[in-house]
C-alpha cells in the first residue's frame, strides 16, 4: 500500500472516522475500504480499544480516485457509526463502496460549498 498524498488530488480524499469501543469492528471497516482504495493506514495498523473501555475514535484517509476491487460482505460485532468527510463525489463513491460490504444507512449530513460530511450507520448485511 502507498500512503495517501493529499497534494496529489485533494478532491479524491475522504477522511473516515469510526467511533466506539470495538477496535475490531473499526478494523473490519478499514480493511473493507482498503480492499477498494489506497489508504494512509497500513493493513497491520489494527485499531485498539481503550484499556478502560471508553469510546475511542479511529481515523483513516482514503484516496477514492481509483477502485481496486469491491469489498466482499463483512461481519461486524455491532452497528458502527462512521463519519466521512470530503468532496461530494468522493464521499458518494466511498458510501457506495461501503454498501458492497455492509448495510449502510445515512443518519446525518452537513454540506459546504465543496465538501460534505456524512454520518453513516454500518451493520452486517442480513
Amino acid at each position: 500500500m502507498h500512503p495517501v498524498n493529499r497534494a496529489d488530488d485533494p478532491a479524491s480524499q475522504v477522511v473516515v472516522e469510526i467511533g466506539g469501543r470495538a477496535g475490531g469492528d473499526a478494523h473490519t471497516v478499514f480493511c473493507a475500504l482498503r480492499t477498494a482504495y489506497t489508504s494512509d493506514r497500513e493493513a497491520d495498523d489494527e485499531p485498539q480499544g481503550s484499556a478502560d473501555g471508553r469510546t475511542t475514535v479511529w481515523t483513516a484517509t482514503f484516496d477514492v480516485s481509483e477502485v481496486h476491487e469491491r469489498p466482499a460482505p463483512a461481519r461486524l460485532g455491532a452497528a458502527v457509526t462512521a463519519t466521512v468527510q470530503g468532496g461530494y463525489a468522493a464521499v458518494e463513491s466511498l458510501r457506495s463502496t461501503l454498501a458492497s460490504a455492509f448495510a449502510v444507512r445515512v443518519v446525518g449530513t452537513a454540506a459546504g460549498d465543496q465538501e460534505k460530511e456524512v454520518q453513516l450507520e454500518l451493520e452486517s448485511h442480513a
